[in-house]
């Protein structure tokens, strides 16, 4: 659940939310916290955060002079609605002063991602883009799929707009360079070469068929084609293959010529050929009935590495130059900029925006918007691209509407649901069972509020789904009355739908009674006859039942809705299956981590055979001390 500054604090297309009695917004009182703050500030760069009755944040703002800035929100003639709500509902201000405003940029668009405040303009997209690391901690790098933090030795090749054009361009890799791509524990226990040495994707070093310097040369042409010297590479396998047949090596020939067309396929299927470029970032706006969407390229060594589209939110009354310059300022936060940034318009803060990423990279980095020749061009199909991806996303925001408004009347609900959450449980005969919640709304699904359950307590029988499912809802609203009593952070929901019959959705009528909910609506959700998709009954409490024809477009969301329920729920029980797999009793016992449990089990073979082994065959051990084999004995042989 939620904490008071938590990214799920505010539903991200609300700006505003419930407050009650002396906290109610009062621009009054919000004119006079801002301009007690105001006599303090000194003239110098600044962040200011405004923070409503909670201490929660509203807005996080920059200024290159602080005084002037903040004193500009008293001014109530000069601001828009969305502003005069906000300070409305500001009841304290607080502030860090800065060296520059290029550094005050920095750290707003850091506090943002942060605290995602209501009154921002957010980059609702988290998912952290995915890089190729070619590790350097081994005398035979590996090749990579990498996200998040970099404190891995070696290089990073990104960002790439996918995990997808990550596993196109490692797969080329490996046809190219025959990089391996295993982990070190199963490099080292080889014996033979593995089956991509077969099919010729590794050249095998976990067995010797590659020397130290043919391989760091393999390296480094893997190096050539990431950093953009493609033509380097193509020149090199031409004259190898060439020399291979002159030499009547006519197998070697035909390894160096698949190699030479696997490049030559690459070179060929860029969606934008950028090869002048080198490495820049591409970025177009478009917008439509009051929806952003900005489409971003990444272009590295003149090589394209896909494209995503955003959606930010909270650009209601913002100008388009705003939206993209705080958007560039929060992208960036994550993802190391690159020498040239190109932009469909000119932005207002572009020198500054330079100013800060060339302070952040550490290197020049530049800002720039083409009006004519090929950075034109293609900053035009980056803007077609942007326009019909959000001509895709208002299509699909509409058909939800109407969903969610057909749902409210099919159900009889008050008003079209904000928040569906659809639950569902996952076991074999009982063992590594789960619970699972996803969430749905108006914008979709709600992947960042997905949440699953592991089933623990005593009295739940294993493999009894009615009590699995009494488990997770009495979980779920016992945490919610406690972080949430008065429902001010819009994470109750508006409809509960249960995968299951009577029997499931009795349990859950249980659990909120129990908890004393009464204004929750749940359906339960069941197969009909043969367990055939398109023949549900829906099951409501009272006993009442409802089918829907089988062309129902409602009918297909709901199924849509239990299928992504039912697909969350059997992928985490089977993590949490392929977890207990590979557990070992030596996992329990104290003192003994990873090291010491490969010891023993190189030793011993098995851990039975650890677990049965007397206290002087644990001493002879390598690696394990007297005292360490004392523990391990104790362990399995606590009756001495």
């Amino acid at each position: 659940m939620s904490e008071p500054n938590s990214p799920d604090r505010f539903s991200e297309e609300k700006a505003t939310y419930t407050v009650r009695g002396a906290d109610a917004p009062d621009l009054d009182a919000g004119i006079a916290a801002i301009r007690a703050v105001v006599k303090t500030l000194p003239v110098r760069p600044g962040v200011y955060r405004m923070l409503d009755s909670r201490g929660d944040v509203l807005y996080v703002g920059k200024a290159r002079a602080l005084r002037n800035r903040v004193n500009a929100y008293t001014q109530v003639a000069r601001q828009t609605k969305r502003l005069l709500r906000m300070v409305s509902q500001t009841r304290s201000m607080q502030i860090v002063t800065t060296n520059s405003e290029a550094e005050a940029l920095l750290l707003e668009a850091q506090l943002i991602k942060r605290y995602r405040p209501p009154y921002n303009v957010l980059l609702r997209d988290d998912k952290s883009f995915p890089f190729i690391l070619l590790r350097e901690d081994h005398d035979f790098p590996r090749v990579q799929l990498h996200r998040g933090a970099r404190r891995l030795k070696g290089q990073y090749y990104g960002p790439f707009a996918s995990a997808g054009s990550v596993r196109e361009t490692l797969n080329a890799l490996q046809k190219l360079f025959l990089l391996r791509s295993c982990t070190d524990s199963f490099f080292a226990n080889r014996s033979r070469p593995c089956l991509l040495y077969q099919i010729r994707r590794c050249s095998a070093p976990c067995v010797g068929r590659i020397d130290d310097a043919g391989y760091a040369e393999l390296v480094q042409d893997a190096k050539d084609f990431l950093g953009g010297r493609r033509t380097k590479v193509q020149q090199k396998l031409g004259r190898l293959m060439s020399e291979a047949a002159e030499a009547m090596d006519f197998e070697l020939a035909a390894v160096y010529r698949d190699r030479l067309r696997a490049l030559t396929y690459i070179q060929g299927s860029q969606a934008i050929h950028a090869e002048k470029l080198g490495d820049a970032d591409l970025f177009a706006l478009a917008c439509k009935g009051g929806t952003m969407c900005i489409q971003a390229f990444f272009i590295r060594g003149g090589q394209n590495w896909g494209h995503r589209s955003f959606f930010p939110a909270h650009t209601a009354d913002v100008p388009e130059e705003e939206v993209l310059a705080s958007f560039l300022a929060q992208f960036y936060q994550e993802v190391p900029p690159p020498r040239l940034i190109l932009a469909d318009r000119s932005l207002g803060e572009a020198s500054l925006l330079e100013e800060a990423l060339s302070e952040r990279a550490g290197r020049r980095v530049t800002i720039k918007a083409p009006q004519r020749g090929e950075q034109a061009k293609m900053i035009r199909q980056a803007k077609r691209n942007a326009e019909e991806e959000l001509d895709r996303r208002l299509a699909e925001t509409s058909t939800q509407t109407r969903n969610l408004r057909e749902i409210a009347e099919t159900f009889e609900l008050p008003e079209p649901p904000q928040r569906i959450e659809v639950y569902d449980n996952s076991h074999v005969m009982g063992t590594n069972a789960v619970g699972a919640m996803i969430v749905a709304g108006p914008e979709g699904f709600r992947k960042n509020a997905y949440r699953k359950f592991n089933i623990k307590r005593p009295e739940t029988a294993p493999g009894d789904d009615f009590a699995m499912m009494r488990e997770v809802l009495s979980r779920r609203f016992a945490r919610l009355e406690k972080e949430d009593p008065d429902r001010s952070r819009g994470e109750w929901p508006d409809l509960l739908l249960i995968d299951g019959g009577k029997g499931q959705l009795s349990a859950v009528c249980e659990v909120l009674e129990d908890a004393g909910v009464h204004d929750v609506p749940v359906v339960g959700v069941a197969k009909g006859p043969d367990r055939n998709a398109g023949r549900e009954v829906f099951h409501l409490p009272g006993g009442r039942e409802i089918t829907l024809p089988p062309n129902s477009p409602v009918l297909f969301y709901l199924q849509r809705l239990r299928d992504e329920a039912h697909r969350f729920a059997i992928g985490a029980h089977r993590q949490k299956r392929a977890k207990s797999m590979t557990a070992s009793p030596l996992d329990d016992v104290p003192g003994i981590g990873p090291g010491r449990k490969r010891a023993l089990l190189m030793h011993f073979g098995t851990a039975r055979a650890v677990k049965s082994a007397a206290l002087e065959d644990l001493e002879k051990v390598p690696g394990i001390s007297r005292t360490t084999a004392r523990q391990v004995y104790d362990y399995f042989h606590p009756a001495g």
